[in-house]
């Protein structure tokens, strides 16, 4: 999951550089960078997830590993814009194995809350991440040039290939190897598409995610251009990062006490309410940068508490499938997110405005999904049938 999410955030203080030595004179064109990695990281996952249910994780996260290398590598060398944005599709495409098997393996080994537990420390580590990216990408950026970045994440790349060769277990139970004939893929695909709970959330986490999308997109524009603090922007993104990851952490603590629907759906909730604060706060007072950072950063203490819970109500009852599910919510989710984000982004006019407005519509509509979904379910209490559940192919020490 980090391998994903430096990748991303690590490039925003690079982005004017990048521009300036391409020859990119438009800044909102600069977005391109990010979003292209989000779409070709959503392009792939149908690909990755029958390939995991077939031959099982650790191979098919290894191949997706040393292609992020190698397209990390492509970019460094990118001589003109095109190119690099081809290569940060491709990046893109080849980490959103990452997405797949994570999800899959967790989904191999627990169900229920203790899922939504594991989840909430998987992404805990996603929104660690942040914390840190901007303030690397800026180091690398005053002893060296923007390629520097990408060949850092072809080194960390490596890393993880000889990491999760030596410490990552196969967890695919024999029983739910899948053959790769299309008529069984495209079946697997139907089934995740029909089966409402999983469509639902599917598209409510869609919607919550073209916030972060959207906000990774114009984050390093409002900073710069909108609030002329340039200098801040490693420090803008903790403040807004770490309250993330320590949702991340209180989520895995709180939601075996109160259950995944209570939690989930009230974060929801909270997120679609304070999303619409923040646009009527920007739109009604003159917001300064540190009250903009306050704000979104409580807008994303709830989306943590809602992707990792929402993400584990669509994958309930795919346990047979669930490489294939992870893929096709995955993609979905991603694609339509990114395409989302961008949108947003591309409207950016100098202001706050089309950032938060924006934002706010994503949260009404994620919750109003969320309320479609199970409308009879609306913040119930926990299960009482949940546990993990360790297929018995899965080591001991494992568990």
């Amino acid at each position: 999951m980090a391998l994903n999410a430096f990748a991303i955030d690590v490039m925003i203080p690079a982005l004017p550089d990048i521009g300036e030595s391409l020859g990119v004179t438009e800044d909102n064109r600069r977005q391109l960078i990010v979003v292209a990695y989000m779409i070709g990281f959503g392009s792939t996952q149908l690909i990755w997830g029958p390939l995991a249910d077939r031959f099982g994780r650790k191979p098919v996260l290894a191949v997706g590993i040393i292609l992020y290398g190698l397209f990390s590598l492509l970019c460094a060398f990118a001589w003109t814009f095109p190119l690099l944005i081809a290569g940060r599709a491709a990046m893109g495409a080849s980490a959103a194995v990452t997405r797949v098997l994570v999800v899959s393996v967790v989904r191999d080994l627990f169900e229920g809350e203790a899922m939504a537990r594991i989840m909430s420390l998987v992404f805990m580590t996603f929104m660690v991440v942040p914390v840190l990216a901007p303030s690397v990408g800026q180091a690398i950026l005053l002893v060296g040039d923007w390629p520097w970045i990408f060949l850092l994440l072809a080194i960390y790349a490596l890393v993880m290939l000889v990491w999760s060769s030596i410490r990552l277990p196969e967890t695919l139970h024999p029983d739910y190897r899948r053959s790769l004939n299309w008529r069984d893929i495209l079946a697997a695909t139907a089934t995740v598409i029909r089966e409402p709970q999983s469509r639902g959330y599917t598209l409510a986490l869609t919607a919550s995610f073209g916030i972060l999308i959207a906000y990774i997109s114009s984050i390093q524009q409002i900073v710069f251009d909108v609030y002329g603090a340039p200098g801040a922007i490693g420090l803008v993104f903790g403040g807004i990062a770490a309250p993330m990851a320590l949702a991340s952490w209180a989520n895995s603590r709180v939601v075996g006490r109160y259950g995944l629907r209570r939690v989930g759906h009230s974060a929801a909730l909270v997120l679609a309410v304070l999303t619409t604060a923040h646009a009527l706060v920007g739109y009604f007072v003159a917001e300064n940068l540190w009250l903009f950072v306050a704000l979104q950063s409580l807008t994303m203490v709830c989306f943590a508490f809602t992707s990792s819970n929402l993400s584990t109500l669509a994958m309930e009852h795919m346990a047979p499938i669930a490489g294939t599910a992870s893929s096709v919510q995955g993609m979905t989710g991603t694609i339509f997110a990114a395409l989302i984000g961008f949108a947003i982004g591309q409207a950016f006019d100098g202001t706050t405005a089309p950032f938060l407005w924006g934002t706010a519509i994503c949260g009404l509509v994620s919750f109003l999904l969320v309320l479609a979904t199970e409308p009879r379910k609306l913040f119930a209490p926990i299960r009482v049938d949940t546990a993990a559940t360790i297929p018995p192919a899965i080591p001991e020490d494992l568990c």
